[in-house]
């Protein structure tokens, strides 16, 4: 019986850790991409993170989202860099209902994930409202930190949230970007934002 509780147990371990290993490797971007961006959220964010919508307020390793009810649009923080491929790494929770959207622009919206208690799902706008292309349905828990990377590549889009993968491709989604945006309802918090890509110069 102890033989057996330790089998149990190190085949436990050895579950969680290949869940976490592949909870971090690539989905679309093979090779590494540089480091463009790691805010610590101790102090005030500045360029080219700008708050489109809403206020994003860092503190104490947070970032914290208040919506502005006469702006009568969801809060929007954009890292004002183009790029041609990327990996956008972080955690987020909500404590409210609402959503929560990771996406990339030209001179208009380009493509986007999105979450909400429902599931993950992935978008293109070249129509509006923009076009589902991909959903996976899923609990996303309130009251929880979860776990988020999103990835884009040419015409592709990926995420993967708490090691739950989603993918899509629309020639929309290779539009050169300019920048790339977080969007949250009110009470979202985000922490340990990574932000790893290349520009269309550098993209090769």
């Amino acid at each position: 019986m102890h033989r057996l509780l330790t089998s149990i147990i190190i085949l436990n371990l050895a579950f969680a850790g290949t869940i976490f290993a592949q909870s971090d490797l690539p989905l679309l971007n093979e090779a590494a991409l540089p480091l463009i961006s790691a805010p610590s959220f101790a102090e005030l964010l500045e360029l080219p993170f700008v708050s489109a919508k809403g206020q994003w307020i860092a503190a104490d390793g947070v970032l914290r989202v208040v919506d502005i009810p006469k702006e009568k649009h969801i809060p929007v923080l954009h890292h004002k860099v183009g790029l041609a491929s990327a990996v956008i790494e972080l955690e987020f929770r909500w404590d409210g209902t609402g959503s929560f959207l990771v996406g990339c622009d030209s001179d208009k919206h380009v493509g986007r994930v999105v979450i909400n208690a429902k599931g993950l799902s992935i978008a293109e706008d070249s129509v509006k409202p923009s076009h589902t292309i991909a959903q996976l349905p899923l609990a996303v828990k309130q009251g929880e930190w979860h776990k988020l990377r999103v990835e884009w590549k040419g015409d592709q889009m990926a995420a993967r949230l708490d090691g739950r993968e989603l993918r899509a491709q629309h020639s929309f989604l290779a539009t050169e970007k300019v920048r790339s945006w977080l969007a949250a309802s009110h009470l979202v918090k985000v922490r340990k934002l990574k932000i790893r890509g290349r520009t269309a110069s550098t993209k090769s």
